[in-house]
């Protein structure tokens, strides 16, 4: 049987990050992707120029008909941007557990806030809990933490914010490693940097990847492998030629073709 991944998240028009990018990394990895759309942007290569919201009750519509026809073997959640989504997406979660991976995502490439400041709170303390695993990259576990520590220190801190496990991604920051924590061990998975510019999209790819290999019935550390493996190639096959701004990964290596 095929497995099923869900990705709860928002659209980017560019086609670099959010739904776009986790069903491109849903396909790669071998699963049939399912997608719960949140929110719009009018985004491209270089800014996020508007958000629009959709109504909680169509979110809630959305879930409804993937969980109830086509089924979920794992989930992941994106950009959430408002604390009335957050809030709708956890009490639907809440009853219909699945592996969820939380991407915690809060500011874009070009510097976009895609988390208002009141979702935070609704974030750590409805979804977390709900989470298999959380993903977020160096400076998003510093914001969450409030605190400029090592990675070993903020996946700590935020496994004791809630979340059963943490991987803190290695795309920013030195040395360049994921650092998973389970709350028993510690896995620092060295992570392959290009120097690329076209990196836009790149969470997005790891989540979506992490949470595509749990619902094949992966281990979470091999699960965390492959996505960091994943993301790394994604980036070094990157789509510099597209915009003019910070491109887009390429999972699929549609370049190569």
């Amino acid at each position: 049987m095929v497995s099923r991944a869900l990705t709860i998240a928002t659209s980017d028009s560019g086609g670099g990050a959010g739904i776009q990018a986790d069903l491109k990394a849903f396909a790669a990895a071998g699963v049939h992707g399912a997608s719960v759309i949140v929110a719009l942007t009018a985004q491209n290569t270089r800014a996020v120029t508007a958000i629009h919201e959709l109504p909680p009750a169509f979110v809630r519509e959305q879930l409804e008909a993937v969980f109830g026809d086509i089924g979920v073997d794992a989930a992941k959640t994106g950009m959430l941007f408002s604390r009335e989504l957050v809030e709708t997406v956890a009490e639907y979660l809440g009853r219909r557990r699945v592996p969820l991976v939380v991407d915690p995502v809060m500011v874009a490439s070009s510097g976009a806030r895609l988390l208002e400041d009141d979702a935070v709170g609704a974030l750590v303390g409805l979804l977390f809990p709900l989470a298999a695993v959380i993903t977020p990259n160096l400076m998003e576990a510093k914001a969450l933490t409030g605190t400029d520590a090592p990675r070993r220190e903020l996946a700590e801190r935020l496994h004791a914010l809630g979340a059963p496990a943490v991987i803190v991604t290695g795309g920013h920051g030195e040395p360049p490693v994921d650092h998973l924590y389970d709350g028993r061990e510690h896995i620092e998975i060295p992570v392959a940097r290009h120097d690329v510019p076209a990196t836009h999209g790149a969470g997005c790819t790891h989540s979506a990847t992490l949470a595509a290999c749990l619902a094949r019935g992966e281990s979470l550390a091999d699960a965390a492998r492959a996505a960091s493996a994943a993301a790394s190639r994604a980036v070094a096959h990157g789509l510099v030629e597209i915009g003019s701004g910070e491109g887009p990964v390429d999972v699929l290596e549609v370049a190569r073709r």
